[in-house]
């Protein structure tokens, strides 16, 4: 991983993008932390011509979105419009919204739902991701949801977006997912996994918390991992502080 690998995921500090005004403020912050590249995410209502505007501005590249998990299954042509406009190559899935594990038609639909979404992006120069969150953990006949997604649809048509602490969760391995998806994974979510003294699972910004991230790091280059994202979904403090304890301890730490 090198430095200029290294996002911050713009969902950890949503409370501060809901204006033009505010976004502007919020990506100068991070490009101040020492950011280079943001996924952009949870923001409120902004033309992708003044947020390219504000981007360039402060020298951030947008390496990825997250776009409503609606609009990616059933409108992929608008999610196309759209990463052409922020000059983007990679979107994911955000969360299997309305979907019931429980029943094999809801997963059979998004299984398919995804596949020709991400055939159609794929075709656009777009690669379309699936973001895991701990549900897909659930294992049917042995084998786990998310397993049962990549198995069922061509990588050429669905790539991963890992979510370290959310693999932890569910009681897999980040370092092993990072092993079983190589060559599949061009964007991980780097968010490590704390135990607290209420005896519950919390998030922590990287470093620290319980995952290995010198090994985890390096099985994700081995996989091929471009971006590095960095995303925390609640802060014990200011997020702002957060994403920067998270770049100070990758920078100093865990970058070649």
């Amino acid at each position: 991983m090198k430095h200029s690998q290294i996002a911050a995921q713009l969902y950890t500090i949503r409370d501060y993008l809901k204006t033009p005004a505010e976004i502007a403020v919020s990506l100068k912050k991070i490009r101040e932390i020492g950011y280079t590249a943001v996924q952009v995410s949870a923001m409120g209502p902004i033309a992708e011509e003044e947020l390219n505007r504000i981007l360039a501005g402060e020298g951030l590249t947008c390496c990825a979105t997250h776009e409503p998990s609606d609009l990616i299954r059933k409108n992929p042509e608008k999610v196309i419009e759209r990463l052409q406009a922020l000059e983007c190559g990679i979107t994911a899935y955000p969360y299997p919204l309305d979907v019931d594990f429980s029943k094999k038609d809801d997963v059979e639909e998004l299984i398919d739902d995804l596949n020709k979404a991400g055939e159609k992006m794929r075709r656009a120069g777009i690669t379309l991701c699936y973001h895991n969150h701990a549900i897909e953990f659930v294992k049917v006949n042995g084998k786990t949801i998310l397993d049962h997604i990549y198995d069922s649809i061509p990588k050429e048509n669905l790539a991963s977006e890992i979510d370290t602490y959310w693999v932890q969760y569910g009681g897999g391995d980040p370092i092993e997912w990072c092993r079983k998806l190589e060559g599949r994974m061009p964007i991980i979510h780097l968010k490590d996994y704390k135990f607290t003294t209420e005896n519950k699972p919390d998030y922590a910004e990287i470093g620290y918390g319980n995952l290995d991230w010198k090994r985890l790091i390096s099985a994700a280059d081995q996989a091929g991992c471009h971006w590095y994202t960095v995303e925390q979904d609640t802060c014990d403090g200011d997020p702002f502080d957060s994403l920067k304890m998270s770049f100070e301890y990758i920078k100093n730490n865990l970058v070649e």
